[in-house]
């Protein structure tokens, strides 16, 4: 599988890790406390991260999925739980 091979584990770092990652840019706004659409409207480009935690915590709670992780960046993102 692509995602547990050496690209798929270098991407996660690389996305989580670089000041150069969409990624990395909105969460360090989100915990500066910068509002989710200024964020994505100064970043002029689609922060995947923020769509893929929004669509997976959607399914977890549609198959009752219990993820925690998951569930905690989705309420930090849209509704706005303090991360302090």
């Amino acid at each position: 599988l692509t995602y547990s091979g050496l690209s798929g584990v270098g991407d996660l770092i690389v996305t989580g890790t670089s000041v150069h990652s969409r990624n990395w840019r909105a969460g360090d706004a989100l915990g500066r406390g910068e509002a989710l659409a200024d964020i994505e409207a100064n970043m002029g480009m689609v922060i995947e991260g923020i769509s893929t935690t929004k669509a997976a915590y959607e399914l977890a709670q549609e198959l009752g999925v219990y993820m925690p992780i998951t569930q905690a960046i989705y309420q930090v993102i849209y509704e706005n739980v303090n991360i302090k």
